[in-house]
């Protein structure tokens, strides 16, 4: 099994840093706030700020003069270093799909066998908060989260529950603005209820040919996203 790779703090910040060149529309020349702006912006030290622009300077997305600042270099250069990020990412979230299907349909199969009534209660609700934020045009990618969070426990296995936790950095990445876009799953939105559906009725068979169709839906979205 292959290890996690860690996320160095630079690497969120030089992220944080290539959002807030597109947020503000800057453009080629244009000069970023000072360091010590930019740390209290960020709410990082100077070192990681330091290291997340010299990363950012090697992938030719910003300039760095001394004594003068950090500019934006060549847009040309920033949107084809966005589609690497892209690329790699998505390669990524496949991969880690592959294993989402295996583990998470497993336990969805446990579930379907053994919620019990007081679980049910609790995904139902899950689901209506689910809709109350859908609707108000809200934010869903943390009770999405949760959601399949109560599915996992209502198949009553500590051990598999242990894996999918331990799994929880890639797990994430599904509900953290993937691939740069934080609504990108929305259009798996149904499948939660008709899953739950099945799950709630004992119904294994329709419960993993939903899953199916969930997972089917996000995998065409990662290959299909362009930006």
């Amino acid at each position: 099994m292959k290890k996690i790779q860690k996320i160095h703090l630079y690497e969120q910040v030089s992220e944080e840093l290539q959002n807030y060149i597109q947020e503000k529309e800057l453009k080629e020349g244009d000069k970023l706030p000072s360091v010590d702006r930019l740390t209290e912006m960020f709410g990082v030290g100077r070192s990681s700020l330091r290291e997340a622009l010299r990363y950012l300077e090697a992938n030719e997305v910003v300039r760095i003069e001394n004594g003068k600042g950090v500019f934006v270099r060549d847009m040309d250069t920033f949107r084809f270093s966005g589609k690497v990020k892209i690329e790699v990412e998505r390669s990524s979230l496949l991969a880690t799909l592959d294993v989402r299907r295996a583990l998470e349909g497993k336990a969805i199969e446990l579930a379907a066998q053994r919620i019990t009534p007081k679980q049910i209660k609790e995904i139902q609700a899950c689901l209506n908060e689910y809709r109350r934020l859908k609707e108000n045009g809200q934010s869903t990618s943390r009770i999405d989260f949760t959601f399949h969070q109560l599915v996992n426990k209502a198949a009553a296995n500590p051990i598999l529950e242990s894996v999918l936790d331990s799994f929880s950095v890639l797990y994430n990445k599904f509900f953290d603005k993937p691939l740069g876009n934080a609504g990108l799953f929305d259009a798996t939105y149904p499948f939660h209820f008709t899953m739950f559906e099945a799950i709630a009725a004992h119904d294994v068979r329709a419960a993993l040919s939903e899953f199916d169709k969930l997972m089917n839906s996000l995998e065409e979205i990662i290959k299909t996203y362009e930006i």
